[in-house]
């Protein structure tokens, strides 16, 4: 299995690198991992409209040519379906059956997400109706591409 997270920023916080390394670490003997960052588009103070809108559709342009070519993308998005780890897990699996063995999660920047990028997904994932720093999601990502992977191999992951 072959996962790419697609994402905007750099993480700042020691404890949230210090998190992902762990699960990218644990992650080793299930799936292989590639992060591909860029920098965030530079927001000005109290955008217009029309002002947001050319900074997420810049980044979110940005964001799509990290995306490898045929791999199936879920993006993050507060608007998106919610799942269960479970049910993630055995569409990862599903996935992996029928031959779509490279995955791409994209999570956008502090802003949001451009239309284009919403419109690119094959899926769109919310992780939960409470709003989290992208820079979490990252983390909450990882610790669930590992989740899913214990699951699918029948190891038990929570007690």
């Amino acid at each position: 299995m072959r996962f790419t997270i697609v994402c905007a920023g750099k993480i700042k916080e020691r404890y949230l690198t210090t998190g992902i390394q762990e699960y990218l670490k644990r992650l080793q003997p299930f799936a292989q991992v590639d992060i591909r960052e860029i920098h965030e588009e530079r927001m000005p103070d109290n955008p217009s409209a029309a002002e947001k809108a050319q900074v997420l559709q810049k980044e979110g342009e940005r964001l799509l040519k990290l995306v490898p070519a045929g791999s199936y993308l879920y993006v993050l998005d507060v608007y998106g379906q919610e799942t269960s780890s479970e049910a993630l897990a055995a569409e990862i699996a599903d996935r992996a059956l029928h031959g779509q063995s490279s995955l791409t999660f994209l999570i956008g920047g502090a802003f949001g997400l451009s239309e284009e990028v919403r419109a690119a997904a094959d899926q769109r994932l919310s992780f939960s109706q409470l709003t989290f720093t992208h820079q979490m999601v990252r983390l909450l990502l990882v610790e669930q591409l590992y989740r899913c992977c214990k699951i699918n191999h029948g190891e038990k992951y929570h007690w």
